[in-house]
């Protein structure tokens, strides 16, 4: 005689760390945009205290923030893809004085020792000239496996300095105008230098520019196969190859990205103040890799938003408007700008070591 017994229950499967489920806070905390947003939010409220009898919460002084941190988001989105992928350029605010210095002695009258063109054909030698210099960066780069931060500042000087020999050679000046006199200037005027008005305040259409790359950007970063190359690149190159992404291509185009937003920074100062100057663009890429990273991108690479840099920005430019409103004296700005860098550089670690914890 048999005696059955009942099946032995089977033991549960000991929990996996590699399936345990995500919460939204988390999702949201690992955002490298979220701590530029936050701070975005506290330092409109810090000046909206101190400032509200100086009207900081208005529709001017707003048009006023954005209009001032339109150019330096324009870099910085540029910039902000680069070091996702792993490298920096700092030769981008040397690339702004350049190309508008450019501009300014293709258009300018031949008895004054410019060349006496229009416009239009001025810009288009201006932009590839500005690719050149990006396509010239980043194949030196790949080219010596040099570190991209020292061959970019040696490319930041040599270029600022051709941009005020070259024009002291040739004009015995330092600062062109008269743009406004050019042929083709009207159009160039509606395309990068007019206004908008809306309840009374003045919106530059630069901002246009600002927000229409910043959702390119976001787009090519989250929604195409390029921006997975840009993280893979800067994440780890070595893998990334053996994945097949092109590496180094993938790199030259983002150098000639961060070339063209220098170059149609450039070309909204030229017609936006009507001339150039050669020390124009000076310091804007120490800036625009600050806002950047307050943007929540890592130094490193492989980990960043243009969402994030173009809040960066906007924080650099509400800081700045901030500080002529309240009547403090602008000597401070940068003492507020190492402090902003530093408090965001540790928010964010902060922000990543808390969220791989959950």
């Amino acid at each position: 005689m048999t005696t059955e017994t009942a099946p032995a229950t089977a033991p549960a499967p000991p929990s996996d760390e590699r399936v345990r489920k995500v919460g939204a806070l988390s999702r949201l905390l690992v955002r490298p945009e979220v701590g530029a947003i936050a701070g975005t939010a506290l330092i409109w409220l810090f000046f909206a205290i101190v400032a509200w009898d100086n009207n900081f919460a208005s529709w001017v002084t707003t048009a006023a923030i954005i209009n001032r941190a339109a150019p330096l988001g324009i870099l910085a989105i540029a910039v902000a893809l680069l070091m996702i992928g792993g490298e920096f350029d700092l030769s981008i605010g040397s690339i702004v004085g350049f190309a508008g210095m450019t501009i300014m002695i293709l258009v300018f009258p031949t008895e004054g020792g410019g060349f006496g063109w229009s416009l239009w054909p001025a810009i288009l030698v201006a932009l590839v000239f500005a690719m050149a210099i990006g396509l010239f960066n980043g194949w030196l780069v790949i080219a010596t496996k040099l570190p991209s931060f020292i061959i970019t500042l040696g490319t930041l000087f040599v270029f600022r300095g051709l941009t005020i020999a070259v024009t002291r050679l040739m004009t015995n000046r330092t600062q062109l105008g008269g743009a406004d006199e050019v042929s083709g200037f009207g159009l160039a005027d509606t395309l990068f230098a007019s206004e908008i008005k809306v309840f009374g305040a003045s919106f530059r259409i630069s901002i246009i520019w600002w927000i229409g790359l910043t959702a390119l950007a976001t787009w090519i970063l989250l929604r195409t196969k390029q921006g997975n190359w840009i993280f893979g690149s800067g994440g780890d190159a070595n893998a990334a190859r053996n994945q097949g992404v092109p590496v180094s291509r993938t790199k030259i185009a983002l150098f000639m990205t961060t070339a063209f937003a220098g170059f149609l920074v450039a070309m909204i100062q030229v017609v936006q103040f009507t001339g150039a100057d050669t020390l124009r663009g000076r310091q804007q890429e120490f800036f625009a890799i600050i806002a950047v990273v307050i943007g929540g991108t890592l130094l490193t690479g492989g980990y960043g938003s243009a969402i994030g840099a173009f809040f960066g920005a906007l924080i650099f430019a509400m800081v700045q408007q901030g500080i002529i409103i309240t009547g403090v004296d602008g000597d401070w700005f940068q003492v507020f700008v190492g402090g902003i860098l530093i408090i965001a550089v540790i928010f964010n670690n902060f922000v990543r070591a808390k969220a791989a914890q959950r």
